[in-house]
Order: structure tokens, then sequence, then C-alpha cells
């Protein structure tokens, strides 16, 4: 539906995401309307498309997509050039324009802005400057009116307008691939979209490039590939674009090789294959490489003699050393880099905290970074020193052209650092660490091998094992265990693929037998309402579900709906929004599932507050409350920072009253409940099972059919990520060693 009227009063204005509540005249009938605009004044001539809406707040107007309607009366005109959309330009000087060029106005500011030096107090430097302004207002609404009719939101066509700016409809219309590349949020299919309504043929190289393109970033997001075989590129783009590879062999050849002369791609002989990766990812890899070299070059000859301090350790804490313990601990002081990896309760926390007060002791800086975080947190309680997330170590830039504050020409103020769960660390996070770290400092790396590999692209643990140019610790025998406890016992019998012990007189780990799998949800559902809380005396919020899949009765997003029905059910005191097929309602619990560097966050830390930029990938928090006015949600992370997410942000929200097991890395809960059913072998495998089950601090429930669990018990697979970083540190090491020796 289309109204069209003239702005007579701004309600409300938000001018981060441009929701605005406003009054317009429709005719001498007045009209509330609400929508996003790039700016809003007061006497513009509007058309809105949307539809009306009926609102606790009254029958209002809601609009999708507006268009700004140039007036054509005298006193529209001064209207318009009077409400403040121009600067310099008041009423005054509004008015004495209007009365010197009637209906020419606007054709003199935009055509001949020179002229505009008659009118009385108007000097040629401001007749030009108002001449300029108007003309860039005039192609920043062109702009935007015309992305807006290919559904890109107006938050992302402000985005767009300040990459290309007045070039930005010509740049669309000629090319609507480049904002793959240019524009982060624009992804291959809304490219895809555009073009097909523009006209340009399926078999454009733009098109054939993009979708090149869009191979390799979903190898990189979706299963964590930094590269990909060239035969294998080729044949995921033939099933994004549709084009046969035989019948456009040139094309797909002019297009590759396109993307290897501007340098966005290279391409190289890996183990007698030729393989393509983004130029971006071979960076990571091959800086962390030289980095970890570097470094463990840096003290490659130190020997220190811990047996005085490690004793001591036993004797204040009244424990004894197992000797892979000792060693993990010496090789940890007297090494550049080195991993410590085990299973859970190994002992690896302990091994820290001898480990930093052996530094303390000799005087040395030391930072305990974590990858989230709860893990940050874990990290912290259980050393009784600070522990940080990487991203908050490295501080996020503002209006800076470097993600982070903390890199290669400013560095951390530190000796050494120790990474927790580096199991989840990806390439790219790596990479800004390795750059921040000095050139004389010890790099500490702790995480259980058998994890699941990071959700980001690479496998950075997985090949600094591989590689043998790092001194690793194994840890073997098991420390910390209850003799009434079975967790422990279950993650390494799971680990070594043997079935878990279940009887049920264990306190901590359950297994309940239900083979419909509507049986299995409604069970779970039952346990994290009712059962559990009731037989723990812990809260439902304390209770996590970690699934293995996403979709099925049993999947996260049915179980989400389901939870939130019975935990957070509608209610006229909770306001709620719609994004896409999810409804989020105040008091939900929410799961943050991408990196945003942007958003801005505070937290009360005592009496001071701090401020800072970014959420991260599997922050959990509540929803505090939703601004109807705005759509703006606020939430409150476990952690205690307070983030308000503007609309266009909250699609990377997902509820989380159950997780998938993948996002749950990095994360300790009390009580955890996994559903165990049937699926995909290269989904249910063993560490998927082993990772879900080292999860619980005090107790795991499983719900289905132990022949499942067997299976996935019994299930080797991994999935091998294609990735360099093993390969280059093996090269990297011995160029240095060359160069040293």
């Amino acid at each position: 539906m289309r109204i069209e009227g003239i702005i007579e009063e701004v309600i409300y204005r938000n001018e981060q995401n441009g929701y605005t509540v406003m009054i317009v005249d429709q005719s001498n009938t007045m009209v509330t309307a609400v929508g996003k605009m790039i700016s809003t004044n007061i006497g513009e001539n509007i058309a809105l498309e949307g539809e009306f809406t009926q609102s606790k707040y009254g029958f209002q107007f809601s609009f999708s997509s507006y268009e700004i309607i140039m007036p054509t009366s005298l006193k529209g005109i001064e209207r318009y050039l009077s409400s403040g959309l121009i600067k310099g330009v008041g009423p005054i000087t509004a008015r004495n324009i209007v009365q010197h060029f009637k209906e020419q106005t606007f054709d003199i500011i935009e055509m001949s802005p020179t002229s505009l030096a008659e009118v009385k107090n108007i000097s040629l430097k401001k007749a030009l400057d108002i001449g300029e302004k108007f003309k860039e207002l005039k192609k920043l609404q062109n702009s935007v009116m015309f992305l807006q009719k290919y559904n890109i939101t107006t938050n992302m066509a402000m985005k767009i307008y300040e990459i290309y700016g007045d070039r930005t409809v010509d740049t669309v219309k000629n090319n609507p691939y480049r904002l793959v590349e240019d524009v982060t949020g624009i992804g291959f299919l809304t490219a895809d979209r555009i073009a097909e309504n523009i006209g340009i043929p399926q078999n454009s190289e733009f098109r054939v490039r993009a979708g090149l393109l869009h191979a390799l970033n979903t190898a990189i997001e979706k299963t964590g590939n930094t590269f990909l075989p060239k035969n294998m590129l080729i044949n995921s783009a033939v099933g994004i674009l549709n084009l046969n590879y035989e019948e456009n062999q040139d094309l797909y050849t002019k297009a590759i090789d396109g993307l290897l002369l501007d340098k966005t791609c290279k391409v190289m002989w890996h183990n007698n294959i030729e393989i393509i990766m983004l130029s971006q990812y071979y960076f990571y890899e091959n800086a962390v490489a030289q980095k970890l070299c570097l470094l463990n070059q840096s003290v490659v000859n130190q020997k220190l003699d811990l047996t005085d301090e490690i004793k001591h350790f036993e004797e204040k804490y009244n424990i004894v050393f197992h000797e892979e313990q000792k060693n993990a601990i010496i090789n940890s002081i007297n090494n550049g880099v080195s991993v410590i990896t085990g299973g859970p309760g190994t002992g690896k926390t302990t091994i820290i905290k001898c480990i930093i007060e052996i530094l303390a002791q000799n005087k040395k800086r030391f930072m305990l970074l974590a990858p989230t975080g709860r893990a940050s947190k874990r990290l912290s309680d259980s050393t009784d020193n600070e522990a940080k997330t990487i991203h908050r170590a490295l501080e996020v830039g503002q209006g800076s052209t470097s993600r982070f504050v903390h890199n290669e020409n400013n560095p951390l103020e530190t000796d050494v650092v120790i990474v927790d769960e580096v199991s989840m660390v990806d390439v790219a996070l790596m990479n800004h660490l390795c750059k921040a770290l000095p050139r004389d400092c010890k790099l500490i790396l702790v995480g259980d091998k058998d994890q699941l590999p990071s959700v980001g692209a690479g496998d950075v643990l997985g090949d600094i094992l591989e590689s043998g140019k790092i001194i690793v610790s194994m840890l073997t025998k098991i420390y910390r265990q209850s003799d009434d406890s079975l967790i422990i016992t279950n993650a390494h019998l799971i680990n070594s693929g043997k079935m878990p012990l279940i009887d049920n007189s264990s306190k901590d780990f359950f297994f309940e037998e239900k083979s419909d799998l509507s049986l299995v949800k409604n069970s779970i559902v039952d346990m994290i309402t009712s059962r559990l809380p009731k037989f723990t005396g812990l809260p439902a919020s304390q209770i996590q579900i970690l699934a293995p899949l996403k979709a099925g009765v049993c999947g996260i997003d049915n179980l989400n709906r389901t939870l939130q029905e019975k935990l957070n059910p509608p209610s006229i005191k909770k306001q709620e929004i719609v994004v896409g097929q999810t409804i989020y309602r105040e008091g939900d619990k929410v799961m943050q599932t991408a990196n945003n560097y942007n958003l801005i966050w505070h937290k009360l830390n005592g009496f001071i507050e701090e401020e800072g930029e970014g959420v991260y990938n599997g922050d959990i928090g509540y929803i505090d409350t939703i601004d109807f006015q705005t759509n703006e949600v606020k939430i409150i992370f476990e952690d205690g920072r307070v983030c308000v997410y503007p609309r266009t942000d909250i699609g990377q929200l997902s509820l989380a009253y159950a997780i998938t097991i993948h996002k749950s890395q990095g994360s300790e809960f009390d009580i955890v409940v996994i559903p165990v059913i049937s699926g995909p072998s290269m989904i249910l495998t063993r560490n998927l099972i082993y990772t879900a089950v080292t999860r619980a601090k005090k107790m795991v429930v499983l719900v289905g059919e132990k022949h499942n669990l067997k299976r996935m018990v019994s299930n080797n697979y991994t999935v091998q990520r294609f990735t360099l970083l093993k390969d280059l540190l093996i090269a990297t090491d011995e160029k240095i060693k060359d160069l040293f020796n």
C-alpha cells in the first residue's frame, strides 16, 4: 500500500539506525508512520510503501520503503529548505532564496549554485557550499531509494553508500557482484537477485567470479577449510551458478585468472594437488607459522631447573604431580612455544596454577586468555587470577583501520601468554593474537586435542600437534575424579571408543531410555522445566540442552520453540519482536551467533562503569527489554555486559534454551542434557558426544536409545579440514633454523 503526505512532526528518531516515528499529513488527515529513513525533515513530501497496523500505541502506518517527493509550491519549497536538511540554510535564508527564484529554486541550487550569491547575506562561498550539500543529499536519497527496490535495508543502503558514494547506483547497475567483495553483510544470493532484476546475464564473468568467491567463503564458514582443491572449488561453483563447466570452461578460467591477478586468491600445489585459497587466509596461516617459529627459536637453549619450585607448589597445596605433569610445567617454562593437551581431570588447570606461581616468583608478567567469556571466567575462578577473552585482551579498535588495538606495532605488555581452550581458536583469531605478542614473549597453549575443532576456519591446535615443530606435553593420567563421579570416567571411556558406564546409580551421570523422538523431546522438556530443578535445586537457567542437530523433532530449533513457550510464555507484560521465523521475548535466553566488533556494551564493575565494543560468537545472555518504538533489544550477558541491539543486528541472536554441541565449545554448564538420536554419521561422531559430555560440571543426562549412543562412540570419523598451517610450520621452522645457525 502506498500513501503520500507531508512530514508534520517527528515524534521519535534514532540517528544510529534511522528508526523514525512521525506524523504525516495525508490530505489533511494526520497519520502516525513508523519505519526507517536516512534523514527526517519537517516539511518534506514523502511517499511511503507499507501497511496500516494496530499496536499498543494505536493505529499506525508501518512502512518498509519510502521516496522523497520534491515540493512544487512556493510554501512547500520554503518549508523544505528551512527544515534543517541543508546546513546553513535557516528560515530567513530559505524565505529569501524562494522569494528571489520562485519555482526555479531547486534548479538554481542544483545547476547554478553561484546564482545564490544574488540573495542577501549569501556569499559566493556559502552559495557553492549550499549547492554541494544539496547535490550530495540528492545523490544519497536517490541511491538509498534505488537500493530499497532490491529489498536492501536502509541501514545496509547507507553502508553501501559510505563505500561507493555518488558511484553507488552506477556500480550496482554495472556489477552488483562487487557488493559481495566490498560490503560486509551482502552475500552472493542478494547480489544475484539484484543482477537478475537488472538484466545481467547468467554467464557474466562478474557472476562466475562471485560464485567462486561464494564457494570459497562457504568452505571457510561452513566447513572450516582455509583452501579448496581447484576441482572441488569448480564443482562447488558449478552447483551455485548452475553453469556447466565443460560448456563454459573459458569463463571459469578467466574468472579464476582475474582472482589471481588482483591477488584476491592464491593458487599453489599442495600434496600434488592444485589448490586455491583466499589470499587473506594464506596470510593468516603463514603469519601464524612465522610467529610461532620465531618465538620458539628465541628461547630454544633455556633449560631452567624447576625442581625446587615444583616441590614447593606440591607442599603448599598438598598434592603430588605425576611425572608427565611435571614435564608439562618444565616444558612450558623452558620453551618459547609449548602445548599442554589432555582430557578432563588430567590436571591442566593445576598445571597452569603452578606455572603462574613460578612466573610470579620470577617477576615475570603473564596474561591468562581464553576464546570465550565463559572459558575465561572459569579460568579466572580456578586460578584466582584475572583471565580475559582474547578479543578483550587485544582490544577492539575504534575508528581504526586495524581491527584490534594491539598488533605488531603495539604489542601486549607481557612476558608470557597462556591460552586455555585453544582447540576453539580459529586461524584468524590466532593470527591477531600472534601479531600482538612481543618478540621475546613465551606462548603456552592449553587444550584438549580430542575436542571438536574451532567453529571458525582452520585447525590451529591439530596442525601444531601434527607438525612436530612445537614441544607438546600429553597428559593421560586422570588427576581429578571423585569416587562417586562418572562424568570424567565416562568422558575418557567415550574418547577411547568404549561405552560409558550407565547404571543410573552415580550422582552425576544418567541415561533415560526413550525410543520415539517425540517422547525424547517431551522427556527433555519435562526435565528442564520440572524434574531436574526439583531434583537438584538448580533453576532451569543453569541447565543446558546440547543437541547434535539444528533441525528435526529433537533439533535445537524445535526444542527452543517448545521451551520458550514453557519457560517464558507470552504475556501482556512482556514485549516481543519477530525477526525472520523467530519470536524474541523479554526474558528469553539467547546466544550471539557471530562476531560483531561494532556493538557497544556497558558493564558495572563495582562502582566503575566500563564501556567497550564487541560481542562474540557463543556469548550467552538474557533479553532484558524490547523497545517497541525503536525495535531495539537490550541484552544482559552472563558476564554482566549490557548491550543494546538495533533491529538490524537482532538476527545475530538465537534462542539458547538449547544450543548445538558445536556452539558449546569452551563453555561449562552445571547440568547438561543431551538428546541421543539417530542422524548423519558425518555429524554424530565420537568427538561430538565427547565434547558434549565434557561440557558438564555437575551432571550429565542422556535421553534416547543406547544403540544410538553406541553408534556415536564407535564412530571415530573426523572431517579432515583443508589447511596449510602444518606444512607452513614445517617449512618455516627449517628456514628460521637456517637463519639462526
